[in-house]
């Protein structure tokens, strides 16, 4: 697990830090101003939280946590504006990432590994209902996790429309679609949107891409992992770009 701070007013000084807090637990329940000055600075923050029993808080720490537990990210996030003003200064042809949902910390470790292979510029997902960066995406990302740039934003779509006003074509894989990736072109400044585990690219997302690509299935079975799926849809970005 990664590393955690306690303490109502430990955790409201280290969102004043900016410093990278996965998730907080608060204390069901629990009252009093100085708690309620923490709600407020959690939305404010746009901070995911939860509320849990104090059972639940006992397990994550046995210090004195007053009813509040933060989980920092071993990473430290990218402002998604700059790091695409960056990269579209630096590269000829930038390559962006954006994860729609995808929630297991494994599956988002392997995705990191594979996106620095494959020289992905950024990473951008979710604040909400993403996958934390913990200690066990570090270690299955192989440390990538280091060294590519991570981008939260509050709604995935506003990031979409920036990259595309950016002159960034962005691509969904989905396999509601009659086009197969072998068809689009990569060799263009280009981002790839990978969904959710169980339910793939959300509608509101797939209504907004620019195009839409599957991958070509032989076998019975309907669909691959996420983290293979999405190795599949990078490398082709860079098969193309290569040749």
């Amino acid at each position: 697990m990664s590393d955690q701070i306690y303490g109502i007013r430990a955790v409201m000084e280290a969102m004043e830090a900016n410093q990278p807090i996965n998730k907080i637990f608060l204390q069901r329940g629990l009252k009093g101003e100085l708690f309620k000055e923490l709600e407020t600075a959690i939305r404010k923050n746009g901070i995911s939280a939860s509320y849990v029993p104090i059972e639940k808080l006992n397990r994550l720490t046995r210090n004195n946590h007053q009813g509040v537990v933060a989980q920092i990210s071993p990473v430290k996030f990218q402002d998604f504006e700059s790091l695409v003003e960056k990269v579209m200064e630096e590269e000829k042809m930038p390559f962006f990432l954006l994860l729609d949902q995808v929630s297991d910390v494994r599956n988002f470790g392997a995705i990191i590994r594979t996106a620095e292979c494959c020289g992905v510029h950024g990473i951008i997902v979710p604040k909400n209902g993403a996958a934390p960066i913990t200690d066990d995406t570090v270690k299955t990302s192989a440390g990538a996790a280091f060294n590519v740039p991570i981008a939260k934003v509050d709604h995935l779509k506003d990031a979409i429309f920036y990259l595309q006003s950016s002159g960034i074509s962005v691509v969904g894989a989905t396999e509601k679609t009659e086009d197969e990736i072998y068809t689009m072109d990569f060799n263009q400044p280009c981002a790839v949107v990978m969904g959710s585990e169980d339910r793939g690219i959300s509608p509101s997302i797939l209504g907004v891409l620019d195009q839409t690509a599957k991958l070509p299935l032989l076998g019975s079975i309907g669909s691959l992992n996420v983290s293979v799926a999405c190795g599949v849809f990078l490398y082709e970005v860079v098969r193309q770009r290569r040749a």
